[in-house]
């Protein structure tokens, strides 16, 4: 049977990207307001980024953060669900809340004040806890 206890951070962290999902929906409704971009006349191809080519002082955090939230939280994702799969311990699932903290800590300020040294201080730290947590999977699933 799978523990669930690992599963719920990794779940409570699928929420959060959800909220900034939708966070990124309104904050770019109205960056194209402010800016005046009318997305019926982006050239075809567009993608995020040409934001920028368009209205150079647009700050797109949100969506970058929305898009950091589909990266490196993917092997989150797979590390809670070995862990589930090969015995989880108190200690993994402590781990995985601190990560989600991390990288709930991490979205709020990219999104908000996006002072680089900080937000780099923050990714490390979330790497370095999913870097172990990842160790963990291995080893439950070892022996």
């Amino acid at each position: 049977m799978a523990d669930k206890s690992v599963l719920i951070p990794a779940a409570a962290l699928v929420v959060w990207t959800m909220v900034m999902f939708f966070w990124m929906l309104v904050h770019r409704m109205g960056l194209f307001r402010r800016h005046g971009i009318d997305i019926a006349k982006m050239p075809p191809g567009a993608i995020g980024g040409d934001i920028a080519r368009v209205a150079p002082e647009a700050k797109d955090w949100v969506a970058q953060n929305y898009n950091h939230l589909m990266e490196q939280p993917t092997v989150f994702y797979a590390a809670c669900v070995i862990l589930s799969l090969g015995g989880a311990t108190g200690y993994d699932a402590g781990l995985a809340w601190f990560y989600v903290v991390i990288r709930v800590a991490h979205s709020i300020w990219q999104a908000k004040f996006n002072v680089v040294s900080v937000r780099a201080a923050l990714f490390v730290v979330s790497g370095l806890a999913l870097a172990l947590l990842s160790v963990r999977a291995l080893l439950s699933v070892l022996g």
